[in-house]
């Protein structure tokens, strides 16, 4: 289904920013033109200067009830949480807001899943892990009694409060071969943002799988009034998420991240964040990624005073894109 409607959305990293003054940026960047919000679901940070890690399923029911954006997050199943209980989450805010409501199921990091005391498994069964997780959760949310013996164990688990329609679970994929496997079962893909050629092959693989849905891009990003600045906020905030998996799916501490970031120079975070203070070359930016074939954008500024980037991109870089709202299902 090809639109010209173009989303614009609002990503809230409760690792850098606290739930009440998040709470706050979501409601500003509504009013600034943002048409969507995301949220991160994580137990620790990816650094001690980012200092926070609010418990994202309390900050959603808050954000859809004092916002109109629709909203997504980005949950891994299987560990640190089970998937009955995800499944009642994503159905009570499905019921409470209706169409408003996706979440994106991945096979997680184990700096927020170990938190639990198990064993953190390898790649190839924390996404067979994933598999079982999200077939327990489609069938809870369609109302079927569920019990499943596998690497996760249902007993007779069944929804009774569910929503009039089964929101969207979405695939999250990093690398081509995570989102042709995710084909199989998402509603849509959502990845963040690579070097163009990447994204390509990424969404290429998708869709060549038979992926249906959205295609949503998550995109770092750091503006300031000064290149100076940019970087610095780019650097200190971010600079440890420059490393990838499998580094980042492994390590356990925050301290272990702070270490690797210690040898990541300015320089290097162009690799993973979009860095200026020109808001006219942001915008470029953005128009490349939609004539990609991207649906929805998802502006992650990775700064921790969120007002000055809101106002400039609702000022600049927002009407330059004509953002809409997602379509709603009928």
């Amino acid at each position: 289904m090809g639109s010209l409607m173009t989303v614009i959305g609002f990503h809230c990293s409760h690792e850098q920013i606290d739930p009440r003054q998040l709470l706050r940026d979501v409601q500003h960047a509504e009013q600034a033109g943002f048409t969507a919000g995301m949220s991160s679901d994580h137990f620790s940070p990816w650094s001690e200067r980012q200092n926070e890690s609010g418990f994202a399923w309390s900050f959603l029911g808050a954000a859809l009830a004092t916002t109109d954006l629709p909203f997504g997050v980005v949950n891994a199943p299987g560990q640190r949480y089970h998937p009955a209980i995800i499944a009642q989450s994503i159905a009570t805010l499905a019921q409470m807001f209706p169409g408003r409501f996706w979440a994106a199921l991945g096979s997680g990091e184990a700096s927020n899943e170990r938190i639990n005391g198990e064993v953190w498994p390898r790649k190839e069964v924390r996404d067979q892990r994933l598999l079982e997780c999200v077939d327990v959760i489609r069938r809870l949310l369609r109302g079927e009694e569920v019990s499943h013996d596998g690497l996760i164990h249902v007993n007779r688990a069944k929804l009774w409060t569910l929503p009039e329609q089964v929101p969207d679970l979405v695939g999250p994929a990093v690398s081509v071969e995570t989102a042709a496997r995710h084909a199989s079962w998402a509603d849509a893909l959502i990845t963040v943002n690579q070097p163009a050629d990447t994204l390509r092959r990424v969404l290429g693989a998708y869709r060549d799988a038979g992926g249906r849905g959205p295609a949503r891009l998550q995109i770092h990003l750091s503006w300031a009034p000064t290149e100076d600045e940019a970087l610095a906020i780019a650097h200190d905030q971010w600079r440890n998420n420059v490393v990838g998996p499998p580094v980042s799916w492994d390590i356990e501490t925050v301290e272990a991240f702070d270490t690797i970031g210690e040898t990541v120079t300015p320089d290097q975070m162009h690799k993973s964040v979009r860095i200026s203070s020109d808001l006219g070359r942001h915008a470029a930016w953005l128009h490349e990624y939609l004539e990609q074939g991207w649906d929805e954008l998802y502006l992650h500024f990775v700064g921790q005073q969120q007002s000055a980037y809101i106002d400039a991109f609702g000022e600049h870089v927002l009407p330059q894109l004509s953002p809409a709202a997602p379509a709603v299902p009928a």
